[in-house]
């Protein structure tokens, strides 16, 4: 079955660096759009970065611009996250995502924690 799992979490002070990773299976990895979501306390899941199958093409969530950077390794069916810059504000449990023919599958999540 499929399974996201996601790794690399941590506590880091503000302006500091973290690098999430997303192990996939149980699915064609190379076939599919992955997403990074985050989630603080209180507030809504948002969508922080997507990138395109064969990792040529990104997108990001305007609060993390030129300090995020996602990737992928479809030999390892593994995407990552590089965190730079990071600030209290990106405290949040992150998520790996994709959707498949309208279902979407997520990880588990770990928890981004930024000390000011």
């Amino acid at each position: 079955q499929v399974q996201l799992v996601e790794s690399g979490g941590g506590l880091v002070q503000s302006g500091g660096s973290l690098r999430l990773s997303c192990a996939a299976s149980g699915f064609t990895f190379s076939s599919w759009y992955m997403n990074w979501y985050r989630q603080a306390p209180g507030k809504e899941r948002e969508l922080v970065a997507t990138i395109t199958t064969a990792g040529s093409s990104t997108n990001y969530a305007d609060s993390v611009k030129g300090r995020f950077t996602a990737s992928r390794d479809n030999a390892k069916n593994t995407v990552y996250l590089q965190m730079n810059s990071l600030k209290p504000e990106d405290t949040a449990i992150y998520y790996c995502n994709f959707v498949r023919w309208g279902t979407a599958y997520w990880g588990q999540g770990t928890q981004v924690t930024i000390s000011s």
